[in-house]
């Protein structure tokens, strides 16, 4: 079955009160964003990947001033699976409170609970260089 409207809307608002929560620093509310056997794979920031919503909240805590002050997302595009879950990519911005930015890319997988949707698998992935160095030449 085609994923609907509501669904679109809903799995976007999802993805978009994740930021609201970090900005926030209402970490213990990961669980209305997150399945509560979360992977989230930070590796390519040297984080490797942290398991389950309270592993991710203390990982936040510990960061502390190192967080972002400001996580902006946007770009959000939805694939329905074969399988019924949902693969969702969007574009974030992190900004720094030295006012610097940071952008990378959500590669997330998306699952209809009792609770509803709720992201189960999260990768990010930094952008370090335009265009992801497709100019260079070998």
């Amino acid at each position: 079955m085609p994923l609907s409207h509501d669904d679109r809307c809903a799995i976007t608002d999802l993805i978009n009160l994740h930021g609201h929560l970090c900005d926030s620093g209402e970490l213990d509310r990961f669980g209305e964003v997150f399945t509560d056997d979360v992977v989230y794979d930070v590796s390519d920031v040297g984080g490797g990947e942290l398991h389950g919503v309270e592993a991710l909240a203390a990982a936040g805590l510990a960061l502390g001033e190192g967080n972002p002050i400001g996580h902006h997302v946007t770009n959000i595009i939805l694939a329905e699976r074969a399988d019924g879950l949902v693969h969702a990519r969007s574009k974030g911005l992190g900004v720094r409170a030295d006012g610097t930015t940071g952008s990378l890319t959500y590669e997330d997988t998306v699952v209809r609970g009792e609770h509803g949707w709720r992201i189960s698998h999260r990768k990010l992935i930094v952008h370090r260089v335009p265009l992801n160095g497709v100019w260079r030449t070998s």
